[in-house]
């Protein structure tokens, strides 16, 4: 009979988290920060926490800035506003979430928690935002998932023209095939611009045929399977850190190569 996963509030580096516990093994654990999308919390992952956490990592599911236990009063009106307005809220946020990941990477480290050699990230919608924007102000991330985000903002310090820095993590990108609320034309495009130099990076993006932004069960199984293969590929089964590790390559079926012209 499977032991039952231990979850546990904490606040750390600023931010309230949610830790689940692998079953097994002792701390420091391999560790990955899972966001959440715009205007729900890390509440609703607990699932996906639990499949991480018997996958053998540490899984914390973080509020991001703005939201959970500290939304924002008027989150609902502004998630509500016209897509211009409400997207330069996400943004907004999704940056200041992402800055907090240096913080709360060494507050895991400090108290024992967190390997902090094999931290991973992973997030869905806003959360993807958030990945894409983490791995460059925490260079020390080694492995990273970016499902149904964009790497391309209509203002700020987009992360897309930041290539050279994408180059220590090994990234991951999932999209939807027919997503309207976040295109994949950006995620694919990092990844063929990342393949000029470095071929592997071709292999580094999956867009999932026929599946839009709100996936069917069985569109999310297969990102949450490959989730969890790329997470434990790099954060559990390989050696020492180098620039653009060994990356293998997502399951074959349903991936759209970077190149095609769409």
């Amino acid at each position: 009979m499977d032991r039952a996963i231990a979850f546990a509030p904490r606040t750390l580096g600023g931010a309230p988290l949610l830790l689940a516990f692998p079953p097994t093994g002792g701390a420091p654990h391999p560790t990955v920060l899972w966001f959440h999308g715009f205007g729900v919390d890390k509440e609703v992952h607990r699932k996906e926490l639990e499949q991480l956490a018997r996958a053998g990592f540490l899984a914390i599911g973080v509020d991001a800035a703005g939201h959970g236990a500290r939304r924002m009063p008027d989150l609902d009106a502004r998630q509500a506003a016209p897509h211009e307005q409400a997207l330069r809220t996400m943004v907004e946020l999704a940056t200041r979430t992402a800055d907090e990941v240096p913080a709360i990477v060494r507050a895991l480290a400090d108290e024992g928690l967190a390997d902090a050699e094999r931290v991973g990230l992973a997030g869905v919608s806003m959360g993807g935002y958030v990945v894409y924007k983490a791995v460059l102000v925490e260079p020390s991330i080694r492995a990273a998932v970016a499902i149904l985000g964009s790497p391309e903002w209509p203002e700020g310090d987009s992360p897309h023209r930041h290539l050279d820095e994408f180059h220590d993590t090994a990234l991951l990108s999932i999209t939807a095939e027919r997503d309207e609320n976040v295109p994949p034309a950006a995620a694919r495009g990092l990844h063929r611009r990342l393949a000029t130099e470095h071929p592997d990076a071709a292999q580094r993006y999956m867009e999932l045929a026929g599946a839009v932004h709100l996936m069917s069960e069985q569109h999310w199984n297969r990102a949450m399977d490959e989730t969890l293969r790329w997470l434990t590929r790099h954060l559990v089964k390989s050696g020492t850190k180098s620039r653009w590790p060994g990356a293998g390559e997502p399951a074959a079926g349903t991936a759209v190569s970077p190149g095609s012209g769409r």
